[in-house]
């Protein structure tokens, strides 16, 4: 029996502010009967500088994320944002032709995690031990750039014992958008408001996203207002629940 392989990208956000959802992703994934790697070493894909227009520093960083993940079957992505990064830019960004070359290789290998469950997979109907009301925010990345909106979706429909509310003013930004969040606070301020105005408006006990960075920005907003509604990663819904 063929067994697949699964490297996993655990993003800076992920490995400095939600290191349970790598760990959960982990977990998930076995339960599948994926064979989960994780090559050391691993940095920032080098969005934040590429966005800032530090293309040389960018350019330093995929070309060595690329040689890390060159072996890689599949790579599993927790976030939207870096996954569009690596499949997007990294094979313009890295120059040489053979390391681009290498680049186009690994964009092809690249998965956000519910493109990874749905789409190679072929699984969407799991089990899960939140309970109630859950609604669900597309960020940008995820929803214009790899034009993924379907397989989060179809998981949480399918999600035993939830019941799944479409957010209202889903496609709209939460208000993060990487730096401009510290470059322009008041703008990401009055952003993020709106959208948990939505997001509670709906009755959900728990916010679902597919991207660290909106997780962080919605978390935050949330718990700051003493919300009852939970932040969760797609991945921690899913964890702990049987396949």
């Amino acid at each position: 029996m063929t067994v697949m392989r699964a490297s996993l990208m655990i993003t800076c956000l992920g490995d400095m502010f939600f290191p349970e959802v790598g760990v959960s992703i982990v977990r998930l994934l076995r339960r599948l009967g994926v064979t989960v790697e994780f090559p050391q070493g691993q940095t920032c894909c080098g969005l934040p500088l590429f966005n800032s227009g530090y293309h040389a520093e960018a350019r330093r960083v995929a070309a060595r994320t690329v040689a890390l993940f060159r072996d890689a079957d599949h790579v599993v992505v927790p976030s939207g944002s870096c996954a569009w990064m690596v499949r997007h830019e990294y094979p313009g960004l890295v120059g040489e032709p053979e390391l681009a070359r290498d680049a186009l290789r690994l964009a092809a290998r690249v998965y956000e995690l519910s493109q990874f469950l749905v789409r190679v997979l072929g699984r969407s109907e799991f089990h899960s031990t939140v309970r109630g009301r859950v609604t669900y925010h597309d960020s940008c990345h995820l929803l214009r750039g790899l034009h993924e909106a379907e397989s989060p979706r179809e998981v949480l429909r399918h999600l035993a014992g939830v019941e799944f509310v479409e957010l209202p003013g889903a496609d709209e930004c939460c208000g993060f958008g990487g730096s401009f969040a510290v470059r322009l606070p008041e703008v990401s301020s009055q952003i993020l408001e709106k959208k948990l105005r939505h997001v509670e408006a709906t009755g959900a006990a728990c916010l679902v996203a597919c991207d660290a960075g909106c997780l962080m920005q919605m978390g935050g907003g949330l718990r700051r207002r003493g919300s009852r509604v939970r932040a969760l990663h797609l991945a921690e819904l899913l964890d702990g629940g049987r396949a």
